[in-house]
């Protein structure tokens, strides 16, 4: 029966030390790999890269996201940037991405802009659809919307004007180089649109949606039938009239043609009565010659 009985192997005590120790000898070369990989550069940010904005700086940017090139890449937080730059009030959203090795992208996303204006202090300054006013950092923007001139400061027709243009499409005022106030009794919101094709367009904040979308072929019609300039009247009904001549210079022309024709008139009249007494003078002297003749002889 013994002979019979399978043996039990007793466990190898080398096999299992062996195995210890190849899992000590793999934990101490990747964490020794890892202390190398953080102590280099490829865990380090080495490039800041912003994309998408316009009227922001990249330095003002930068300057919101706190972040660096020499930051660690995998401390960086791609959700916290996106919160410290959405912070800033031109941005609309931020979308943040990590490239490894070291490649950190910031996509800004603006809030459209509507008009531009000259603030106090002569810088330019971007409008928003609320009329909210970004100062336009940037050098050598191009100024792709019109100007806003005259408009008080807190004036509430000038956010209705903003946020009416906000919904419309910016090619509707591609042509519109300046926008001013000019209410009368009847149309306390009426504006005017100066056109960089040389027409000053008349209408309404109420009347801007509707009349917009005609603005440009109503301009081309114009062209087409050899009428350049004039002023375009867009209310109840389109209308278009020839600039007015300059009152004061043609007062002022008429008022000195008509003193000239006044003085060459009285001149004219004062030479004639000379004439005529020259004349009279001259037929009397003829008339009394023959009597006086007479006279003598006799």
């Amino acid at each position: 029966m013994e002979d019979r009985l399978p043996v039990i192997k007793k466990p190898n005590p080398k096999s299992r030390s062996s195995k210890k120790l190849l899992l000590f000898l793999f934990i101490f070369f990747i964490t020794l790999l890892l202390i190398l990989f953080f102590q280099s550069s490829l865990s380090k940010i080495t490039e800041i890269e912003i994309q998408g904005q316009q009227l922001i700086s990249k330095e003002e940017i930068a300057q919101a996201a706190a972040v660096k090139a020499g930051d660690h890449f995998f401390s960086v937080s791609s959700s916290k940037v996106e919160s410290q730059v959405k912070a800033l009030k031109m941005v609309e959203s931020v979308d943040v991405s990590k490239k490894f090795p070291g490649r950190l992208i910031i996509q800004v996303h603006e809030y459209p802009k509507v008009a531009y204006q000259v603030g106090e202090n002569g810088q330019i300054e971007a409008l928003l659809a609320d009329a909210s006013v970004v100062p336009v950092t940037v050098q050598g923007v191009a100024l792709d919307k019109p100007i806003l001139t005259g408009w008080p400061k807190d004036d509430p027709l000038k956010v209705k004007l903003c946020l009416a243009m906000s919904k419309l499409p910016a090619s509707y005022f591609s042509d519109v180089s300046e926008i001013k106030p000019s209410p009368t009794e009847s149309y306390p919101d009426k504006i005017k649109m100066y056109t960089r094709s040389q027409y000053e367009v008349q209408t309404t904040i109420g009347y801007l949606p509707e009349k917009m979308k005609y603005l440009d072929s109503y301009i081309a019609s114009l062209q087409s039938s050899k009428i350049s300039g004039g002023v375009i009247t867009m209310l109840e009904a389109d209308t278009h009239a020839p600039f007015e001549k300059d009152s004061g210079k043609t007062n002022a022309k008429d008022t000195k043609d008509g003193k000239d024709s006044k003085d060459s008139k009285e001149g004219k009249t004062s030479a004639s009565k000379e004439t005529d007494k020259r004349d009279t003078a001259s037929s009397s002297a003829d008339e009394k010659k023959p009597e006086s003749q007479e006279t003598a002889r006799n």
